[in-house]
């Protein structure tokens, strides 16, 4: 029971998060906004623009500011976790592609430095080849530059 009361909860908070995300990046929104501020404004010697006028903005900013800072990073925790898994689904389909790279974003920052390294090495082979998409992946690549360079001549300009 308790459960399903929590998955109803997240299901809302998904739901409205993503109107908020969406209406918030709209020329309405920005609109509304920039509403506020010149009503603000406007008031200020209605106000003599007292600490108390000033107040209400910054308190108003800031509050916006702060929940909109976390509603936007869950947007892109998701959107990023989408596009890696259509990444991925590209990797594992695409025939010759390195599987090594399916999840890449969770291996360490060195094993990351790792692949750098070994696709450097394959934009450098490329630049040394006529044509630059005959290559795929570290292995491949090694065998196919070593191959095309046995067989074929290439132009030193």
């Amino acid at each position: 029971m308790a459960r399903k009361k929590t998955k109803k909860i997240s299901q809302l908070l998904e739901n409205f998060s993503h109107k908020v995300t969406q209406a918030s990046g709209t020329s309405s929104a920005f609109i509304i906004a920039l509403l506020v501020v010149i009503i603000w404004l406007l008031t200020g010697p209605l106000f003599q623009f007292s600490d108390t006028w000033q107040l209400v903005i910054n308190t108003g900013t800031t509050i916006v500011t702060f929940l909109m800072v976390f509603l936007i990073q869950r947007t892109q925790n998701k959107d990023a976790l989408a596009i890696h898994l259509k990444l991925n689904e590209i990797v594992a389909a695409l025939e010759g592609a390195s599987n090594r790279l399916i999840d890449v974003e969770d291996l360490t920052e060195d094993e990351i430095k790792t692949l750098h390294k070994h696709y450097r090495r394959l934009v450098e082979m490329a630049k040394k080849d006529i044509k630059l998409t005959q290559s795929h992946s570290v292995e491949e690549a090694d065998v196919r530059h070593n191959f095309k360079h046995s067989k074929h001549k290439h132009d030193k300009k």
